[in-house]
């Protein structure tokens, strides 16, 4: 089904933040895009978690991921989890400088009574000999609530300047 984009708000970094967040969201949209473009300040592979409404209790989250790094491949499923999870994405202090992850998460349906499914595509890039990182993800936040808030948490450090957030909203044509 086509739909129209429009652009609820964004966050560039002017200086490093642990967390993200996007509050207040109205419920006109059908559906919300989240892009985010970061980098995070700890060494290592750095994972982010994205929670809604503050809801970051280890019972509400469900994730089944698939991922790439360098020339091997694994997956996991993990139930219980604290938010919805971005594995390895946020390119570190150990990858090439200035590079910075892309990652979109889809949240179809976010006002209606149900559980929200949410998908997750992303890469790291690493133009060294450290591996590039790709990850495919569908994740499940048990609750009937509408998505309010949103938080972008960086798993440790925290998101260096530069990084940018971004949240659309999603109109059926």
């Amino acid at each position: 089904m086509p739909s129209s984009k429009v652009l609820i708000s964004s966050q560039t970094l002017g200086t490093s933040a642990a967390s993200v967040t996007f509050s207040g969201i109205p419920s006109s949209y059908r559906d919300l895009v989240i892009k985010v473009s970061s980098r995070g300040s700890s060494s290592g592979n750095q994972q982010f978690l994205v929670s809604f409404n503050g809801a970051a209790s280890g019972s509400l989250y469900s994730t089944t991921e698939l991922i790439a790094e360098g020339s091997s491949a694994f997956s996991q499923r993990v139930s219980g989890y604290y938010g919805v999870e971005a594995y390895a994405l946020s390119n570190d202090s150990g990858t090439t400088a200035n590079t910075f992850n892309s990652v979109e998460m889809y949240v179809p349906s976010y006002t209606v009574s149900q559980n929200k499914p949410v998908s997750l595509f992303g890469v790291k890039e690493n133009n060294s000999s450290t591996a590039n990182v790709i990850d495919a993800t569908a994740n499940l936040w048990q609750s009937t609530s509408a998505i309010t808030s949103i938080v972008i948490t960086q798993g440790a450090g925290s998101f260096v300047t530069g990084s940018s957030f971004y949240l659309y909203g999603l109109l059926p044509v």
